[in-house]
């Protein structure tokens, strides 16, 4: 799972790559410029509705998809639990 500020990388990419600035998603979409940073920076735990108008201004969707369980590579299980003053 992408974390928040994963997220709101590819949300200020998404927006740039449109020749947007904040105000402009603000604008469009109708969220507060102060938010519309918090998510990009990561920092957002609002609801979802503005969320959702974010991402469908800068042309975005959320999906909800299988979680995926990555398991350690067996060449990285050694790493895991070797000693720190070794």
């Amino acid at each position: 799972m992408a974390s928040r500020k994963e997220i709101g990388e590819k949300i200020k990419l998404a927006r740039k790559n449109l020749g947007y600035t904040q105000k402009t998603v603000s604008e469009k979409s109708g969220v507060n410029k102060t938010t519309i940073s918090e998510i990009e920076n990561g920092h957002f735990t609002g609801s979802f509705d503005l969320f959702e108008k974010v991402l469908s201004c800068v042309e975005l969707q959320f999906e909800v998809v299988t979680k995926k369980h990555k398991f350690p590579h067996w060449d990285e299980i050694e790493s895991l639990f070797k000693e720190d003053d070794e």
